[in-house]
């Protein structure tokens, strides 16, 4: 019985990967099918999963075991529960609250995090004497970076009219902006085809068998 479970999953599995697939050619009710029921199984997963491994575990249990020294749980379940209310109409408004605290907070983290990730370690990257590298290699990077930094940054700058001298350099950090988002583009199609390949591997492997895992 196992058996004949693991094969039916795999053809399931196979089916659904070609149903997607089908919108390649055009938007069909295969596809349709297909996506509707992925987004009601990942819905269903998600909220199992939040509730066993998040809500259980964090906020039930420890209110259960010991309420006093737990206490202060109950205020993000109360804007939980706030943030429900914004299925009810007449009292939706209440859910304004808790988004905006999540907004306030999020963004407050991630200014941070990328403060310094993306600003001051890209502003102490370019800090550096780009000839200090021992390989000839590592001294065009650095001054690659020396120079793409400040030519991009210079891009950025629109108080003053892009001619002359300024527009030069404007124009050079138009070329390292594009190089950057091609590269970009690029790792993003390469992750795409990763997923490509991985699909194939399950339908020539698992289902039909002609390669091996």
């Amino acid at each position: 019985m196992l058996h004949f479970f693991e094969v039916l999953g795999v053809w399931l599995a196979a089916l659904f990967t070609f149903a997607i697939y089908s919108f390649l050619y055009k938007d069909n009710p295969f596809y349709k099918v297909a996506e509707q029921i992925f987004v009601g199984l990942s819905a269903g997963y998600w909220f199992i999963y939040t509730v066993y491994s998040i809500l259980i575990p964090n906020l039930f249990l420890p209110l259960s075991e010991d309420f006093t020294g737990n206490w202060i749980k109950m205020i993000p379940a109360v804007l939980g529960i706030m943030m429900l209310l914004r299925l009810i109409p007449s009292i939706d408004w209440v859910s304004r609250y808790p988004v905006a605290f999540v907004i306030g907070t999020t963004s407050g983290v991630f200014f941070l995090r990328y403060l310094k990730s993306d600003v001051i370690n890209q502003m102490t990257a370019t800090m550096i004497n780009p000839f200090t590298g021992g390989d000839w290699v590592v001294v065009i990077g650095q001054l690659l970076l020396v120079v793409g930094t400040i030519t991009g940054v210079i891009y950025f700058y629109f108080s003053k009219k892009h001619e002359g001298a300024f527009g030069v350099t404007a124009k050079i950090g138009i070329y390292f902006l594009m190089v950057s988002f091609g590269a970009a583009f690029g790792y993003t199609a390469m992750a795409r085809i990763s997923l490509l390949i991985g699909r194939l591997q399950f339908l020539l492997g698992d289902w039909l068998g002609i390669i091996g895992h």
